[in-house]
């Protein structure tokens, strides 16, 4: 839970955005436990109304953001209305609120990111190329795009992916959704 001295949280599904953020934030010089700032992760989309609420105007009042999966924009969606930080918003009414959504996935936005070639190499580097061929001969990944093999890849393997894939990124093409979360809760 964060510190007593919070000013902002960035709620996010899981440990992999989590980690995923804090990494980014690190390699841009930023200190968010120095800044007030705390990424939790709510263990799914299905809690983030009870955040919302507990860290909300009427919880904590701190400031808030988040980020998101594309399958999870409705949970989102309905939990900050419901929390009464707005009504009928859109994706770019939940972005003004500091909410942002990741195409389909955290992984799909670092592997765009990235490249193909890139992220093969960080694999190679990890020791799971080969895994990585095998998972690519089975029949139900063989006619999927190389980007869709390498996400489906990482599906078990994302919390661990999360930090060796921010820290490749060139800091000149990072994802939108993460660059604009973090800045939201910028000092």
């Amino acid at each position: 839970m964060p510190a007593a001295d919070t000013r902002a949280v960035v709620l996010v599904e899981g440990t992999s955005d989590q980690r995923a953020l804090e990494t980014l934030a690190e390699r841009r010089g930023r200190d968010l436990a120095g800044e007030g700032v705390s990424v939790v992760s709510i263990g799914g989309a299905q809690s983030v109304g009870r955040y919302l609420r507990h860290f909300g105007p009427d919880g904590l009042d701190v400031t808030l953001a988040g980020l998101c999966d594309a399958g999870e924009e409705r949970e989102f969606r309905r939990g900050l209305e419901r929390a009464g930080l707005g009504a009928d918003l859109t994706r770019d009414g939940m972005e003004s609120l500091g909410f942002y959504v990741c195409e389909l996935d955290l992984e799909d936005e670092l592997v765009r990111a990235l490249g193909a070639a890139s992220v093969e190499s960080i694999l190679e580097a990890q020791g799971e190329l080969r895994s990585f061929r095998t998972y690519q001969k089975q029949e139900a990944h063989r006619a999927r795009a190389l980007e869709q093999q390498l996400r489906g890849f990482m599906t078990n393997r994302k919390i661990r992916y999360a930090r060796l894939l921010v820290e490749a990124l060139d800091l000149a093409h990072v994802p939108w959704p993460l660059d604009r979360v973090l800045a939201h809760v910028a000092p």
